[in-house]
This record gives C-alpha cells, sequence and structure tokens, in this order.
C-alpha cells in the first residue's frame, strides 16, 4: 500500500500511533507543493486533513488536492465540533469526516469503509477480536488502541491463540507451536507467559482462559 498522504506536518502523536498500530504507511505534508514534492510513484494513497488547529489551511489543501487533474481520494477530514456548522458548504472538498479528538476504532473504522468504497489501498494482515488488534507485519498490538509492549514471544504466543479462538491447546502443544519443537524448557515457561501476557492485557485479561486439568484457551468457545 501507497502511504497516506497526512496534513499538518509534524503529524500530531495521537494520530500516528493510531495509524502504526492499524497498519497504515504515511508521510506528513505541509502545502500543496510539498504534497506534490513528495508523491510517490504510484500516487497518493488517500489523504488525512486534520482541520482542527488550523481550518482554513487544512480546506485550502483539500480544494488543491481535489482540483488535481485525478482528484485525491479517499480523503478523510478530522475537524472540531466548533467547525462543525461549515461542513455542509465544503462538503465536495472530503469523502467523510470523523471529530477531533478522535477515538482510535471510530478512525480506522472510517477508513475501512472509505477504501472499501473507493477500491483503493490494502492494509497489512490484521489478527482481530473483539478488542484486541495485531498487525502481523509490524508485531505491533493494541487492545481497545491502546499499546502491548510486548516481547518477541509474547507476541508469537498472543497471535497464535487469537488466530485459533475457542480452542483449547494443552502446554506441551504450545511449547512446540510457539517455542518450536528444539525447545526443551518446560511446561512452567507457558505459565509464566500466559500471566504475563493477561497482566498487559489488563482489564482484557479473561480473553485467555485456564481450561482445568488441559492448558488454555483464547476467547469463547462456540459451545458457550
Amino acid at each position: 500500500m501507497e502511504p497516506l498522504l497526512i496534513y499538518p506536518d509534524p503529524a500530531p502523536p495521537e494520530l500516528v500511533q493510531a495509524l502504526e498500530l492499524a497498519g497504515y504507511p504515511w508521510k506528513g505534508i505541509q502545502s500543496p507543493e510539498s504534497a506534490v514534492r513528495n508523491e510517490p510513484d504510484d500516487g497518493w494513497a488517500g489523504a488525512i486533513i486534520v482541520a482542527a488547529a488550523d481550518p482554513e489551511g487544512a480546506f485550502a489543501l483539500c480544494r488543491a488536492l481535489r482540483k488535481r487533474d485525478q482528484p485525491l481520494e479517499p480523503l478523510l477530514v478530522l475537524v472540531g465540533a466548533q467547525h462543525l456548522d461549515g461542513l455542509e458548504l465544503r462538503e465536495d472538498l472530503f469523502d467523510d469526516f470523523c471529530m477531533w479528538p478522535f477515538q482510535p476504532r471510530e478512525l480506522e473504522a472510517r477508513l475501512k469503509y472509505l477504501f472499501w468504497r473507493t477500491g483503493r489501498g490494502t492494509r497489512p494482515e490484521l489478527v482481530e477480536y473483539g478488542p484486541l488488534v495485531l498487525n502481523t507485519e509490524t508485531y505491533q498490538a493494541a487492545v481497545n488502541g491502546r499499546p502491548l509492549d510486548l516481547t518477541f514471544l509474547e507476541y508469537e504466543l498472543l497471535k497464535f491463540l487469537a488466530t485459533h479462538p475457542g480452542k483449547v491447546f494443552t502446554r506441551q502443544t504450545l511449547l512446540s507451536r510457539v517455542w518450536g519443537y528444539e525447545y526443551y524448557g518446560g511446561a512452567r515457561t507457558v505459565d509464566v507467559h500466559v500471566r504475563r501476557l493477561r497482566a498487559k492485557l489488563d482489564d482484557e485479561a479473561n480473553l485467555i482462559q485456564t481450561v482445568r486439568s488441559v492448558g488454555y484457551r483464547f476467547g469463547q468457545s462456540r459451545w458457550g
């Protein structure tokens, strides 16, 4: 996927974090000229314009992006509540809008819809289960939009469990599938990593459930 054009530059830290966790490449620009100068060979995948701090500059950029020989789309505007009244007069300048400050899950949902509607752009593969999202390309994970600070093996264990929801795995099976057939550590290794994962999942610790005398299960069994 080509990068998203982000305005302004530097991009707001909360927007950067949300895009990187969701797996969207991006590049910040500050003017119509820099949008042209930094445009990838295959064009921008789309644009996110933050209009909260400088709405006039933001919508001037939107206008320039729409007047190109190939108008840039999809174009998402992030706008503060105080600027909502003027949006109807500018609705030809963007494809959708999101309130600022934004909720990461709403932002991601709107981007998904826009890319589906326009048929542009793809994302790296994500593993999603309820509030949990794992990016399999960047080895990042988040729960309820909150980044998780995981070690490599914690991530691999969580990814394995999350890609097999409802299925029960013994400790020995997890050792062989996550740590590898050459690993000679005891089953206690799995227990330690599960305990650490639950602590980091915090309010969502119950995503990993203990099945007595067997092992562990991620999520709900289809049998309820």
